[in-house]
């Protein structure tokens, strides 16, 4: 062994993770590809552990998205492997894939030193699946998640047609009963955001409440810029922001009709929505009807990340009116750019803004919500102090943190 190698050994960390994630991986001309942020969590792991298993559930025959990166282009080299597991989201399918799924998932247990399964669903959650299996080898495992998904499957189901609602309601009662599972049988379960902490911290032995960013320590506001934010606030136009799908689960038009009532109440504002989701035509044409147009822009998704961090510090509020259980990042992206975030109270913002205050959070009515819009729009001091707070609720969130906490408590714990 080089001395160079021996060197590069002992500053590596210790131990072998297996990470099975319910996320797609997708395949082109021989490489593989990853959502972006999922690239920089594999880095972040690998500041913990040795070496790196990721499973992930192929996308056949789909052509990457424009927010995906080669996996082979991370620089990574051996210290990571990828493990592909079949894509499916029908009973059938589930069971002709089952049994080819717990070989593979066997081999991948035994050989690594530490387990982390990301649950989430019923048909192909193989996480769930590898979480349960473990609890039955004898070995320690973790589960994360960051939203409620049987919940979230519940609400979506009382949103369909009436014909396919009964089969969508027995889908989400089968994910709570292996999501139940998954969490009693394993050592640790890692829950991101206080919605997700105190509808699972019951079921398993060893609940933690945890939190999930990919924003570097600094893309923190810098001072200066957080100075001329609070010295810009005092006047001129309200600059609101959203960055996130456009999706029923977002309320979407809940955030549009919010905006509208505003208006008819005079507040001054210019909106933005970033993103791209299934409701991404519906809501322009909304917006154009009601003829908000030269007030709310819907432009699509933003992959600049320089762009995307600019708007966020420029905004003078994050506005949301999430309508189901989970922790969207974009409330702690917009804390970290001293953004206040104003929406929809649930218990994730309000942990999120408990110590400082940076947000305002009300019952899930757009009027309530446009009446907060216009009394910080009458009063420009009590923005600057949700500024303030803002960027102290957002001081110490960053990636090395947030996953440094969580490979610290997989490490004492399983």
């Amino acid at each position: 062994m080089t001395a160079a190698v021996a060197d590069r050994e002992a500053v590596l960390p210790n131990g072998s993770l297996l990470l099975v994630l319910p996320l797609s991986v997708y395949s082109r001309e021989g490489r593989f590809y990853i959502d972006s942020q999922a690239a920089n969590g594999l880095q972040q792991w690998l500041r913990h552990f040795s070496r790196l298993t990721l499973g992930l559930r192929l996308q056949e025959g789909v052509e990457p998205p424009a927010d995906t990166v080669a996996i082979d282009s991370l620089g990574l080299g051996d210290r990571l492997t990828l493990e592909v597991f079949p894509w499916v989201w029908a009973p059938m399918a589930h069971f002709r894939a089952w049994a080819a799924v717990r070989r593979q998932l066997d081999k991948l247990i035994d050989s690594h030193d530490y387990l982390q399964f990301a649950i989430g669903g019923a048909w192909g959650d193989w996480s769930a699946l590898g979480a349960i299996m473990a609890a039955k080898r004898g070995r320690k495992a973790s589960v994360w998640t960051d939203r409620v998904e049987s919940e979230v499957m519940r609400i979506e189901a009382s949103r369909t047609s009436a014909a396919k609602r009964p089969f969508k309601w027995l889908n989400a009662f089968l994910a709570r009963v292996l999501e139940r599972r998954a969490i009693r049988c394993s050592a640790l379960g890692l829950f991101h955001g206080m919605d997700t902490y105190r509808a699972y911290s019951k079921m398993g032995p060893n609940p933690h409440l945890v939190h999930d960013i990919h924003l570097k320590p600094a893309d923190r506001i810098p001072d200066e810029r957080l100075a001329a934010k609070v010295a810009g606030a005092h006047d001129g136009p309200l600059k609101f922001i959203y960055v996130g799908r456009l999706h029923p689960d977002k309320g979407v038009m809940d955030w549009i009709e919010t905006l509208r009532l505003a208006a008819e109440l005079g507040v001054d504002y210019r909106a933005s929505w970033l993103g791209a989701g299934p409701q991404l035509e519906e809501a322009r044409a909304q917006v154009a009807k009601l003829g908000l147009a030269d007030r709310i822009s819907l432009p699509g998704p933003e992959f600049d990340r320089a762009r995307l961090l600019e708007a966020l510090r420029d905004a003078h509020a994050m506005l949301f009116c999430h309508l189901t259980p989970e922790s969207p990042r974009c409330l702690i992206e917009a804390l970290v750019s001293g953004t206040p975030i104003i929406g929809y109270r649930s218990a994730y913002p309000e942990d999120l803004i408990s110590q400082f205050g940076g947000g305002l959070l009300t019952p899930h009515q757009p009027a309530l919500l446009s009446a907060e819009l216009f009394r910080l729009s009458q009063d420009r001091p009590a923005l600057v102090k949700l500024i303030e707070g803002a960027a102290w609720d957002g001081h110490d969130m960053n990636d090395e943190a947030v996953f440094a906490h969580r490979a610290d408590l997989m490490k004492r714990f399983s």
